[in-house]
């Protein structure tokens, strides 16, 4: 029986660029922080190895779509 191994991607911080000086920086932030949450939670909730990289991929994706979302209106093209 063959298997699909189709996990989604991770997201790319994809920023203006009046903000790509700072794309390094939150890239190492949010790896820290996307880190620290799953850890936690595979401590507190017992997390198999699957659900613990699905919520931690979960995590940068949100994270970063939060970012980008956050920034955008600040571009200069979007004025």
């Amino acid at each position: 029986m063959a298997t699909c191994n189709s996990e989604p991607s991770l997201q790319g911080l994809d920023l203006p660029v009046e903000f790509e000086d700072l794309t390094g920086l939150l890239e190492t932030d949010l790896k820290a922080v996307v880190k620290v949450l799953a850890l936690r939670a595979n401590e507190r909730l017992l997390l198999t190895r699957r659900e613990h990289r699905s919520l931690q991929m979960k995590l940068w994706n949100d994270l970063t779509s939060a970012i980008i979302k956050a920034v955008e209106p600040l571009s200069a093209d979007r004025r």
